[in-house]
């Protein structure tokens, strides 16, 4: 593993990226055939949670890869804002808990674990492997493969409509947390939102969010558009005045 880093640190990426998705969809479908709903998948990446966390910190990677706690001052706390609102809107229409109790609990603890491993590939490993050659390459790459990453979702059975929405508001996101990084120097903010934002989908309502926006086609637009202005509005701030 440290031979592959060390020799091409983009191959390094992309291997790892490859495993996080195919390992996800094999996991997926193993819980569903067990019957267990997403305990193979929480195991299994709570378990490359742990392996790459313990191989960062072993070959003293952390300050490359920003796994350390934010340095920039309290008064600046205010900029998450924007991504507090993008988390919380799933709170806003009639939230219900989902699944019972031990499903609940599988997959906040497998969307906590899915926001650690997504912000380290795409975010830590990939961007990093490019950054040094060309930033706005990196960014853009970064960004729109973290988009794209998401069509597995469609693989595993979602429909049409959701998926290319999906995709669509993964790139503004993953534009937004590629910048947060990329000035704040610290990648812990980017996994708290990736992590808590997946970990919601537990009590998010979709049939009362579509009937309040007018059905699915409009709900896509309105949260692709409103994404749009308020992570672009977010990321031209931090690109302006953060600095960590």
């Amino acid at each position: 593993m440290k031979k592959l880093y060390e020799k091409n640190e983009l191959t390094f990426a992309m291997v790892w990226i490859a495993v996080y998705v195919v390992g996800t969809s094999l996991a997926e479908a193993l819980s569903e055939t067990i019957g267990a709903y997403k305990l193979v998948s929480a195991v299994f990446h709570l378990v490359m949670v742990v392996w790459l966390y313990l191989w960062i910190q072993h070959n003293g990677l952390s300050e490359k890869y920003g796994l350390f706690l934010p340095r920039y001052r309290l008064s600046q706390a205010l900029f998450f804002v924007p991504l507090a609102l993008v988390c919380l809107y799933k709170l806003v229409f009639s939230p219900a808990l989902r699944f019972s109790a031990a499903e609940s609990i599988t997959f906040v603890v497998n969307m906590l674990c899915v926001g650690f491993l997504e912000e380290l590939t795409f975010r830590g490993f990939l961007f990093r492997a490019i950054e040094k050659e060309n930033l706005t390459r990196a960014i853009i790459i970064s960004s729109v493969t973290f988009g794209i990453g998401h069509i597995v979702n469609l693989i595993n059975g979602q429909n049409l409509l959701e998926t290319i929405s999906q995709i669509i508001f993964a790139v503004f996101v993953g534009f937004a947390l590629v910048i947060l990084f990329h000035k704040g120097k610290s990648l812990v903010p980017c996994i708290v939102f990736h992590g808590v934002f997946n970990a919601l989908s537990v009590v998010a309502n979709d049939e009362a969010l579509n009937s309040a926006l007018g059905g699915p086609v409009p709900t896509a637009v309105i949260m692709i558009a409103s994404s749009a202005v308020l992570l672009g509005g977010y990321s031209l701030w931090n690109w302006k005045h953060l600095n960590g």
